[in-house]
């Protein structure tokens, strides 16, 4: 979030009030000055229910690698919408971290269920669910 907000505020620093109509941003501008103020492309501001956890590594994981890939289409869509070469060359280094990263969970994965597997644990939170 640091490098998309440190983007939004060089794209934005010195923009005029003219310049704020013109692109859309006056109502942006009313409530936050040009403040960085993380929302959705929508305006929906960022809130922590947008990140499921569970306690269940399975599922933590799971929901960690569909982050990743939401982050990337996010990526791929304004790279499809920027035409300026210095914030291309972060989206692109920002998108290819998410793909590192949702190989890395990935395997994450693999080997949480390797090791319930070798305890007879299938798929199942062994903080709390005991065989019986």
């Amino acid at each position: 979030m640091e490098m998309i907000g440190t983007i939004v505020h060089q794209l934005t620093r010195n923009l005029t009030q003219e310049q704020l109509r013109e692109g859309g941003f006056a109502p942006y501008f009313i409530d936050h000055t040009a403040a960085v103020y993380p929302t959705a492309a929508s305006g929906s501001p960022w809130n922590a229910a947008g990140i499921g956890v569970k306690g269940d590594v399975i599922a933590d994981l799971t929901e960690d690698m569909a982050a990743e890939q939401k982050a990337r289409v996010t990526y791929d869509n304004i790279l499809r919408m920027s035409d300026d070469p210095d914030v291309n060359d972060v989206i692109r280094f920002l998108r290819e971290r998410e793909i590192v990263h949702f190989q890395r969970f990935g395997e994450a994965i693999y080997r949480a269920k390797e090791r319930m597997d070798q305890k007879n644990i299938y798929l199942t939170n062994p903080a709390f669910d005991q065989k019986r």
